[in-house]
């Protein structure tokens, strides 16, 4: 009796696992050890003390991305299965080899055939070879590094019912576009989704926004053999987790982004459902290869009157940014930074009726003068139109583009860019790093860009106001990418 106590003790550690479906793996092993597993993948959600479920107590402000009760994990999470074991000793013991990588080898006859307009660059080949041999990954290439083309040679390659979704209409016909340029017949093999279009389709590639897909039942996603998430990072949680767990036959689970927003929340959510990182490049290391543009920062630290300050000192959030948005001598500032600024130059902001158009009148009314060429979009602004402001300033050696955060942080290509003004503050690490890679493609006529940070100083004594505070997190990430800056203090 006591040697079979001994043998059960000793297996009573192991974690067998089983895919349950191409979305989920299922866990079995004893309920202390579940409960280990269930604590180990249970976080925070950055910002939960401020969500009213929280401060109403119907929700606890944790998520839980294993399941103690089904004991289901997302598939894309395995690598971290195998860490938590090692820590603890325990073993892991999948039913099968279904969970070891292939081992995929450059195809060169594969590539010369698709008779591509250009050479693939080294990065994207192996993030290529990656894709396929793990089945499952999130594609981590900065803004400017050709996702478009690692997510083409995927698609080409697997040649099963694909699944693209993207966060944007302009995404749709950019990508459209990009195949097309590629050497594909776009109109034969791809159907495109957005407002008032069919959403399923009988053509091998379905193109489409996750807000006009996200209800569909879960029939219509079961034909799906590969399901790739574009700009990942851009997607709703919730919406982004219904659709990907609907694609319960998809086998070949790839996402792409340029940046993660820096919590382990974001990462281990978008991990589970897609597959664990694989970092393809920076974009530090493009810009010294030459294979993107040149890049330097100019942060203009705009510093208040004393006595502005003292007023300001108490202000919440909000009445700060709407006091500095509407600061007349402020915007004349960026107005007339905007106007001496040679090339084309990219004007964000974040309200759009508090800040852009504001902006943009006062820019306007010089440039109707001169005939310099202004743009002005927004969310509000219809994506052919968008697709058609993006071509003309493709042309366009001296135009201003006067444009929200939200649509062109995203996936937005301008290869003429010269020059970025960031004129509303912000912290966040997606936004800035999507709205910096805007300017970073290489152009015929343009080797450099420079972008102008735009901050406002209004601290009184040991007190940080917001923006400048978000200046700071601001200079963290510029020192972690290794861009160079500089800081010029300017009173106002």
């Amino acid at each position: 009796m006591q040697s079979t106590g001994n043998v059960l003790q000793k297996g009573i550690e192991d974690i067998h696992i089983s895919k349950h479906d191409e979305v989920y793996l299922k866990i079995n092993c004893d309920p202390s050890v579940a409960q280990e597993l269930c604590d180990y993948f249970t976080f925070f959600v950055p910002g939960y003390t401020f969500m009213p479920s929280y401060r109403n107590k119907i929700w606890d402000g944790k998520i839980r991305l294993f399941n103690i009760h089904s004991r289901y994990l997302y598939s894309g999470l395995l690598e971290y299965v195998f860490i938590f074991a090692k820590k603890r000793n325990y073993k892991v013991i999948p039913d099968g080899d279904w969970w070891k990588p292939l081992k995929i080898e450059h195809n060169q006859e594969f590539i010369d055939h698709l008779n591509l307009p250009f050479v693939p660059r080294d990065y994207q080949l192996e993030a290529f070879h990656h894709a396929l041999s793990y089945q499952k990954t999130l594609l981590v290439s900065p803004t400017a590094s050709g996702k478009s083309l690692i997510i083409y040679l995927i698609v080409r390659a697997l040649n099963v019912k694909t699944l693209i979704i993207v966060p944007t209409t302009s995404l749709v016909s950019q990508l459209y576009a990009d195949f097309q340029e590629y050497g594909w017949d776009s109109l034969k093999y791809c159907h495109l989704v957005y407002a008032g279009q069919d959403k399923v389709s009988d053509k091998k590639v379905v193109i489409s926004t996750w807000q006009s897909i996200y209800k569909l039942g879960r029939k219509l996603f079961e034909p799906y053999e590969l399901v790739i998430g574009d700009e990942a990072h851009g997607f709703k949680s919730k919406s982004l987790t219904s659709i990907m767990t609907k694609c319960v036959n998809a086998k070949y689970r790839i996402g792409t982004t340029g940046t993660l927003d820096g919590t382990q929340t974001h990462k281990l959510v978008l991990e589970g459902l897609f597959g664990k990182v694989y970092k393809a490049t920076t974009t530090k290391d493009l810009i010294d290869k030459k294979e993107l543009a040149s890049f330097s920062i100019k942060i203009l630290l705009l510093k208040y009157p004393n006595d502005v300050c003292v007023s300001m000192r108490n202000s919440k959030y909000m009445d700060e940014i709407e006091f500095i948005v509407g600061h007349e001598k402020r915007n004349k500032y960026i107005k007339n930074l905007v106007l001496s600024l040679k090339g084309n130059t990219l004007l964000l902001f974040r309200l759009v009726k508090k800040h852009g158009c504001i902006l943009y009148d006062m820019i306007k009314e010089v440039t109707d003068e001169s005939n310099r060429t202004t743009f002005f979009v927004h969310g509000g602004t219809e994506t052919e139109t968008r697709e058609r402001i993006r071509a003309i300033a493709e042309e366009e050696h001296d135009a201003i583009i006067v444009a929200s955060y939200g649509v062109f942080s995203t996936g937005i290509n301008i290869r003429n860019l010269h020059n970025i003004v960031f004129a509303s503050p912000s912290k966040s690490r997606i936004r800035n790093l999507q709205s910096i890679g805007r300017g970073l493609r290489l152009s015929e006529n343009k080797n450099e860009t420079v972008l102008y940070d735009i901050t406002d100083d209004l601290r009184t004594g040991a007190r940080k106001n917001f923006a400048y505070q978000h200046f700071e997190e601001r200079v963290k990430i510029y020192e972690e990418e290794r861009f160079p800056y500089t800081i010029h203090k300017l009173d106002l």
